[in-house]
């Protein structure tokens, strides 16, 4: 492993209420024994990735309180309830004062992704000028990789709950795809109903 890929963080957005799960903290669900706060924090780290920022925001105090999160820095995000637009600004805002030459980006409500797929999209970083998305059957999913030249463009571009999405389009040329269908499901954790992927 390079100097340079030591330096690809990672990064857990975990400050939604869940507000189509009677307003149940997806970082609070549980999932295997563990918060899915904690899940997704040992993915990335398992994954690879140098160090791990985890974004709070619904019910922050209490997630503090009950997830055990050793190692990773805690970010409070006071406007989550704006949306991940606002979650992914904070963390890129966090990792500015670090070394770090790319972020790993997974979200909480995404159990499905595993250390496997996180390694992908991090072993297909190149620079701080990379873009790396997984992909499922070629349609570009998460984790993603951003490298820490876009972070500034990126930010300027979260808003709501669009987060990179907008940005990684108008750079659609730029984003390379790491297919992961085969190692991971790309679910997402979002009503009642998808509480049954929950183990």
């Amino acid at each position: 492993m390079t100097d340079d890929e030591n330096r690809v963080a990672g990064l857990v957005l975990a400050a939604g209420g869940g507000r189509r799960l009677g307003g149940r903290p997806k970082a609070l669900l549980p999932h295997r024994g563990r918060l899915l706060v904690e899940h997704a924090a040992e993915v990335l780290r398992a994954g690879g990735c140098a160090g791990v920022h985890v974004v709070l925001g619904a019910r922050a105090e209490e997630v503090r309180a009950r997830a055990a999160l050793p190692g990773c820095a805690l970010v409070d995000n006071p406007d989550w309830e704006q949306g991940m637009g606002t979650s992914l600004r904070a963390g890129l805002d966090a990792l500015a004062g670090t070394d770090a030459r790319a972020v790993l980006v997974l979200l909480v409500d995404q159990p499905g992704i595993g250390p496997e797929a996180v390694a992908r999209v991090r072993r297909a970083y190149r620079s701080p000028r990379s873009l790396v998305s997984a992909a499922y059957e070629g349609v570009r999913g998460h984790p993603v990789l951003f490298g820490a030249a876009h972070w500034a463009g990126i930010a300027a571009t979260a808003t709501g709950d669009r987060g990179a999405r907008a940005y990684l389009k108008e750079h659609a040329d730029a984003v390379a795809l790491v297919e992961c269908g085969d190692v991971a499901e790309a679910y997402d954790i979002d009503t009642e109903a998808d509480l049954t992927h929950l183990e």
